[in-house]
């Protein structure tokens, strides 16, 4: 019987698929920076760079780009590289390697039933890359290879972290061992899901066709401030109670993000803000997300001006890594029985 005793260690991670929005920086990244400060756990962030190719071959420049600016996003954002292990997922090649180890754990049952996998493939299901299909397990081996015991997701990840858990309990299982912890998901925050700026039944995203619906992380202070003006709101007022936002999608989305930015609950937004009209409160909200978000669009400019600076820091990162997931994949094998 294997045994482990596990150290409280946060991993998580964003594909470079580009376009960073407001929505990344509330939902993940400024919860990543929390906890990272707390100092209650180590802490892991990565750029899921193998996980960008499963839906489609990136023009390789155009990879490359997006993981450096996503470097540059989180570092802007507050991850500190003295801090915080800060990785692109290929340079550690035991992600993959364990990666291989769940394909053979995980149930076809399993992956067949994850949601995602449902939305992305649509109707053309046998013309989708394995990867994508197969990529759960993947996501399981990100995490467990740093015996990773709390992981900060949205709620649309939540089934695969209750894969991940299938995944670790059948290994232990199966091998008669505690080896791999059953990982906590950890959603949180007043802005956790963010949604279009121009329809608030919509989730904020990179791909939509107006830019008018997100505010981008390169966005200048001007640009922020003046999509803020231009969100679309209904002609009530602002309420007191939470539930006076119910059935006003666009007044709770933009009343979330106010909270999001300014650390506060939606009641605390709400006791201060009840009874206002948009006139008030959109000039208010702009201020305080240029505040907040023009200096991060600054610092990564200034990053992405110096690639070499960030490919170094991803480089000693993976150096500081390996020093983690090498013992723990090396240990995997001896389980199963590799010879080596």
């Amino acid at each position: 019987m294997t045994d482990t005793t596990f150290t409280p260690r946060v991993f998580s991670g964003i594909q470079p698929s580009g376009g960073l929005t407001l929505g990344n920086y509330l939902g993940a990244i400024k919860r990543f920076v929390d906890m990272q400060d707390q100092g209650d756990f180590e802490t892991v962030y990565c750029m899921v760079d193998l996980h960008a190719i499963t839906a489609k071959l990136l023009d390789p420049a155009t990879l490359r780009h997006n993981t450096r600016e996503l470097a540059a996003g989180f570092i802007a954002s507050g991850i500190s590289p003295e801090k915080s292990i800060l990785i692109n997922q290929s340079q550690v090649p035991e992600h993959a390697q364990l990666g291989w180890i769940f394909n053979c754990v995980a149930r076809m049952g399993w992956m067949s039933r994850m949601t995602q996998f449902k939305d992305k493939a649509g109707k053309n299901a046998e013309a989708v890359s394995l990867g994508l299909f197969a990529y759960p397990a993947l996501m399981a081996a990100d995490i467990l290879v740093y015996h990773a015991t709390h992981v900060p997701v949205g709620e649309d990840q939540k089934q695969h972290l209750e894969l991940t858990r299938d995944i670790a309990n059948k290994f232990n299982h199966d091998y008669g061992v505690n080896f791999f912890p059953e990982v906590e998901p950890v959603i949180e925050g007043a802005a956790t899901r963010v949604m279009s700026l121009r329809d608030g039944s919509k989730k904020m995203s990179k791909s939509d066709p107006s830019d008018a619906s997100r505010i981008n992380m390169t966005d200048d202070a001007d640009t922020i401030a003046k999509k803020i003006r231009k969100a679309k709101t209904d002609p009530d007022a602002l309420p007191s109670e939470i539930e006076g936002l119910a059935d006003r999608p666009e007044a709770r989305n933009l009343v979330n993000i106010y909270a999001g930015l300014s650390e506060q609950t939606v009641e605390q937004v709400l006791a201060d803000v009840g009874g206002q009209q948009f006139g008030t409160f959109k000039p208010a909200l702009a201020e305080l997300a240029v505040s907040k978000l023009a200096p991060i669009s600054g610092e990564m400019a200034r990053l992405m001006a110096d690639p070499a600076e960030i490919d170094r820091l991803l480089a000693k990162g993976a150096g500081q890594a390996r020093e983690i997931t090498a013992p723990i994949l090396k240990k995997t094998y001896e389980i199963v029985g590799m010879v080596g």
